[in-house]
């Protein structure tokens, strides 16, 4: 941006200029050369004078403008629209420059203010950029303040390359000056902007990407405690400020170019901590209490009831926060996203409520599927098809099996994720079988292998055996396929060098039969030749059978007498001996190395894993019912919070109760006289933590149960 080290000038274009002194050279009055310099201004010397900071070397700057009808915005003291005002302000020693005042002193005079101090980087990498911009960079409140009163543009927007995001070095703040502030954790210069009476910044201003400084914060953060802590800091700081100074404005209702409001984006990019912070967020200044996603009903010692607004939270709303993370495949951490109250009760209520029957019904009737295709399968008539129908009991039970196997593989083609293949399969056997081809049996019979595999999908409805799948999962997806694609290239390239290397013997002369793998001088040929002569054995000429006389030896079963009567047998057992320790000891070994750390690793988050594969499920079902009974079906309760002096704030809640030893001693300013509710929520699993379960401190303590809320909001 400002370096000693490269060339930041920019070649000037051709120009016609004007020699103002001309009469005074007919009249042999012209200045010597070396005073007429010492006066003149010129874009290196005016930048070699404001990085130094020195205002002497500037003195005669305004005459020389003046004289020669010049202003310090002209394109002429720019280079790729850095001015001598931007130049400066790269230039900061202890936050000053005095060149600064001087220079909006003499612009000022000259009446080219506004140009100078909006004048905006032109180049593709820093495009956009203004002085304002700078000045904040720079983190000098006092420059910032001076740029606003001479009348700078607080939405000047910083498009450049570097200010993108894109993979090389970058620098994303939302283009805005306000949204840099707020990223460069600036809380003092971000009040000014919003409440200066020069000129205030419009918070819902957005960039080019729909990002407004919300969103902007919301990209920043990254998950450390510390990044964690100052987002949501300034988070909340904008979020109070903005709806003080403008009470109807609904910032985080606003969404950017991609229809993302801030905690959907926070949701999309996998920002925990914000994230969190966004869903716990709760007020309790009167003021600013609707801006609370979280409510405190009541407080009874260690036990927490909690209203969490579901607005943007609950999949009964098109593209929410819950569809984002569980269908969005790119969040590395979505699974520990979903643990995150109040997401996690919301799925157990759904699971309990309908998915859980819902899944079991779909259970019984996959079972009833794959029972009759399996029957199907075993009564099936040989010969070449299609059969014709016999008119009896066994043929009419046929045809209907076949019928109903056929509308469960289309329903599947359609719907179906997981059994997929399995449908494109049957359907692949279906045309083979309507065209004659005996060749549909090979597609029917790896689509009945593939069903009962797929069976396994409803394991994830039961706990153990859902971590169990899991595993198996993971080690089928990273595992074993990695293993199989470095032992494919093995198997291969030994079995061609057996084949090149290994040569038959030639037979006696009295000899005529030909060995099965003979080719009659047509050359090695990949399947074996059929002969009619089937007691002769096959050899390793034959690549097919080569490749499977290598599997063998990887699993301790290959026979060395094929090598019998054979030339260059030390060749054949070197490479026969590599290709066993590679295979055999090395890659099988490594193989169990890696299952096992593949185990130990996801025993620790498989039962995570295990839930967003339910929360898949569970949303999957969701979206197969009709909409009136999704309405009637939803999670949670209407309440109007009252969260605004004489005005109502319905929204849609749900309840949480907790218990949590570690606050209970700190809440007792919210303890009401009458905890409870009697459309409460199952208490939270970490109830066991205590040092008595939830149920006997409700059987000692509470005694009785009925809702609260009311009570709460009016105390």
């Amino acid at each position: 941006m400002d370096s000693d080290y490269q060339d930041e000038l920019e070649e000037a274009a051709p120009k016609i200029r004007f020699n103002l002194n001309f009469d005074k050279e007919v009249r042999c009055l012209e200045e010597n050369k070396e005073d007429r310099d010492s006066k003149r201004f010129d874009i290196k010397r005016l930048f070699e004078a404001v990085s130094t900071g020195d205002v002497m070397k500037l003195e005669g700057l305004h005459q020389y403008l003046h004289q020669s009808m010049k202003k310090l915005s002209n394109t002429e003291y720019q280079s790729y629209g850095k001015n001598v005002l931007l130049k400066a302000l790269l230039n900061l020693r202890n936050g000053r420059n005095n060149t600064i005042e001087y220079l909006l002193d003499i612009s000022e005079k000259m009446g080219d203010i506004k140009e100078l101090v909006n004048a905006a980087y032109t180049d593709s990498y820093y495009k956009g950029q203004t002085a304002l911009h700078i000045a904040i960079e720079r983190r000098s409140t006092y420059f910032v303040e001076l740029l606003i009163k001479k009348g700078a543009n607080v939405h000047a927007k910083a498009c450049g390359k570097f200010f993108q995001l894109h993979d090389g070095p970058s620098f994303y703040f939302g283009e805005l000056p306000l949204s840099l502030a707020a990223c460069t954790n600036q809380p003092e210069v971000v009040d000014f902007l919003l409440e200066n009476d020069y000129q205030r910044v419009d918070v819902r201003e957005s960039d080019s990407l729909g990002n407004m400084v919300l969103h902007a914060l919301v990209m920043l953060a990254d998950n450390t405690p510390e990044n964690t802590d100052f987002i949501t800091s300034m988070y909340d700081h904008i979020l109070t400020t903005a709806a003080r100074l403008h009470p109807k404005w609904r910032l985080e209702d606003m969404e950017n170019n991609q229809g993302l409001t801030t905690i959907k984006l926070a949701a999309k990019t996998g920002k925990i901590g914000l994230f969190k912070h966004m869903m716990h967020r709760e007020f309790q200044e009167r003021e600013t209490r609707h801006l609370s996603r979280k409510f405190t009903e009541w407080v009874y010692g260690p036990v927490h009831s909690s209203l969490y607004d579901l607005a943007s939270l609950d999949s009964y709303e098109k593209n929410s926060v819950l569809e984002i993370i569980v269908y969005s495949s790119d969040i590395p951490n979505r699974h520990e996203m979903l643990q995150i109250e109040p997401l996690n009760r919301l799925l157990e209520e759904k699971w309990d409520r309908f998915a859980a029957r819902m899944f079991f019904l779909n259970f019984l009737v996959y079972l009833v599927y794959i029972s009759v295709f399996t029957a199907v399968a075993y009564n099936r008539k040989k010969g070449t098809p299609p059969f014709t129908l016999e008119h009896n009991r066994q043929e009419y039970l046929r045809l209907a099996g076949q019928l109903f196997i056929t509308v469960g593989a289309c329903y599947f083609f359609i719907r179906g994720v997981c059994v997929f293949l399995q449908a494109i399969f049957f359907l692949a056997s279906s045309v083979l079988y309507c065209c004659g081809r005996e060749e549909y049996l090979g597609f029917f019979v790896l689509c009945l292998a593939l069903s009962w595999v797929n069976l396994l999908y409803f394991s994830r409805g039961y706990r153990h055996m859902g971590i169990y799948s899991v595993m198996i999962q993971k080690m089928i997806l990273s595992d074993i396929l990695r293993f199989l694609f470095v032992y494919v290239t093995f198997l291969f390239g030994f079995s061609a060098a057996v084949v090149t290397l290994l040569m038959e013997p030639e037979l006696p002369a009295n000899n005529t039969a030909q060995p099965i793998n003979s080719t009659d001088g047509r050359g090695r040929t990949f399947f074996p030749h059929i002969e009619e002569d089937l007691c002769s054995k096959p050899t390793f000429r034959n690549i097919s059978h080569t490749i499977m006389e290598l599997f063998k030896f990887t699993i301790g079963m290959g026979d060395l007498e094929f090598t019998e009567g054979y030339q260059y047998k030390e060749v054949f057992y070197m490479l026969l001996i590599s290709y066993i320790v590679l295979t055999y000891i090395l890659l099988l070994n490594m193989l169990i190395a890696l299952m096992s750390r593949t185990v130990e690793k996801m025993s620790l988050e498989s039962t995570s894993i295990w839930k967003l594969q339910r929360a898949i499920t569970i949303l999957d079902l969701e979206r197969s019912l009709p909409r009136c009974l999704r309405t009637r079906l939803r999670s949670g309760v209407d309440k109007d919070l009252g969260t605004r002096t004489g005005e109502k704030d319905r929204r849609w809640c749900f309840r949480v109760e907790e218990v949590n030893w570690n606050k209970w001693n700190t809440n007792l300013g919210i303890i009401n006289e009458d905890p409870g509710c009697r459309d409460t929520a199952r208490l939270s699993p970490t109830h066991n933590r205590g040092r008595f379960s939830a149920q006997h401190w409700h059987q000692s303590r509470l005694g009785h149960s009925f809702c609260s809320f009311k009570c709460s909001i009016e105390q």
